[in-house]
């Protein structure tokens, strides 16, 4: 793959394309690569990789304020100032509710008692692990945290370094759904974008989303069109889409029960028993190790 690390982010413009189950199929056909789960809010490549935890951290970001019952006089400065509406009135004192507290600091910055502390706020978990396909870095948010996106930068930074450390030549990376903040942080830094889609109305137009937050970061796009079968209409105006758009249509996957019954298993679809679709699979992974040589 040459003496340059690249970085590959598989991701869609909505969940359940199939995204997570080619990026366990592709983490089994790549050489010398680091894995990274970026979809941070609700991972589950975990679920057919199997890592076995090396490293465990604190994913710290930001603050919460916290009110000292036994310093405050109930006073309800903090309630008026308050614009997110997180201090809970007590009558003899107040309370911060933190799933409403965003951290801005007015109430501690204001509190005549200075009643209120302001500790960093644990968010949720990133880990380092080993699969039998080789090193991945991933995470898991806790409900309700925000700052996905710099978890997301986190673990790139961090799968990155490993990479590096063991001299892989590839960071496959399975990144969030949709358009949203950790889709951007995903593809920082990315040589290729694949974008697995659907063929439905939303499909071609969360496609087209997608796609666009690409061009705008000027990374290269391919897509594969799985289930294509199901609507052959669309299949085609997906396909159109690419040609007008200058996207490289790496591949189209029909509808297989296989690739259910290989997630039962915890595998890759391609680890179970030869099948066409696995073939397919292998077709389209040559095809996108070719993108990512040039």
């Amino acid at each position: 793959m040459g003496e340059l690390m690249r970085e590959v982010v598989i991701i869609s413009g909505k969940g359940g394309t199939g995204k997570t189950s080619l990026t366990a199929a592709f983490a089994h056909l790549a050489q010398n690569k680091v894995i990274c789960d970026l979809d941070v809010d609700a991972p589950d490549l975990h679920l057919l990789l199997a890592p076995r935890v090396l490293e465990e951290h604190a994913f710290i970001s930001g603050h919460i304020a916290i009110i000292d019952q036994d310093r405050c006089t109930g006073c309800g400065t903090c309630l008026e100032m308050c614009r997110f509406g997180a201090v809970i009135d007590q009558q003899a004192t107040c309370s911060i509710n933190p799933l409403e507290c965003e951290g801005c600091k007015v109430c501690v910055t204001f509190c005549p008692e200075q009643a209120i502390a302001f500790p960093d706020r644990h968010c949720g978990t990133w880990y380092k692990s080993q699969t039998r396909f080789g090193p991945m870095v991933h995470a898991q948010l806790f409900p309700g945290q925000e700052n996905s996106g710099r978890l997301v930068s986190l673990l790139k930074k961090e799968a990155r370094l490993e990479a590096e450390k063991i001299g892989a030549d590839l960071v496959l990376c399975d990144g969030s759904p949709g358009i949203g903040c950790p889709v951007i942080s995903s593809l920082s830094q990315a040589h290729l974008a694949v974008i697995v889609t659907e063929p439905t109305p939303s499909g071609v137009h969360d496609l087209q989303r997608v796609a666009q937050l690409c061009e705008h970061f000027r990374i290269q796009v391919a897509v594969i069109i799985n289930k294509y079968d199901l609507n052959l209409g669309h299949s085609q105006k997906i396909t159109q889409l690419c040609q007008d758009r200058g996207y490289t249509l790496v591949g189209q996957l029909p509808h297989d029960p296989v690739v259910t019954e290989a997630m039962i298993q915890g595998k890759a679809v391609t680890e179970v028993e030869t099948t066409n679709f696995a073939d397919q699979v292998r077709t389209i992974w040559e095809a996108i190790t070719r993108l990512i040589e040039k």
